[in-house]
C-alpha cells in the first residue's frame, strides 16, 4: 500500500526501513526523518504523517530499546529552564550588558 503519494513510499518500504536501521544499530532510536533519510527520500507535505506513524508504530523491531527506555523519566524531571543555569540566559545577558 502506498503510504506517502508525493514520495511514493510505501509500507513495505517503511517496513524494509526499519528492519534494515534495527539489525544495523540494536540501540538506534527510529524517526520517520531517519525512514525518509535511509529511503533516500524527504517529506513533502506531511499529509502521510498519519498513517506513516501507524506503519511505523505497527512494526515490532520499533520498540524502543530496554536500556533506553528509562530516560523518558529523567527528562521528565528536570527544571523548566531545562537544565540551564540562569546566568546564561540570553534575557539576563542582555540586560547585564
Amino acid at each position: 500500500m502506498i503510504v506517502c503519494h508525493c514520495t511514493n513510499i510505501s509500507d513495505h518500504d517503511i517496513r524494509a526501513a526499519i528492519d534494515w536501521m534495527r539489525a544495523a544499530d540494536a540501540q538506534a532510536i527510529i524517526t520517520p526523518g531517519k525512514i525518509y533519510h535511509a529511503l533516500g527520500k524527504s517529506a513533502d507535505c506531511g499529509g502521510c504523517m498519519p498513517l506513516f506513524l501507524d506503519t511505523m508504530r505497527s512494526n515490532d523491531n520499533l520498540e524502543v530499546p530496554m536500556q533506553l527506555r528509562a530516560l523518558r523519566s529523567g527528562a521528565i524531571q528536570e527544571k523548566a529552564d531545562e537544565g540551564r543555569s540562569q546566568g546564561h540566559r540570553i534575557s539576563k545577558q542582555i540586560s547585564a550588558a
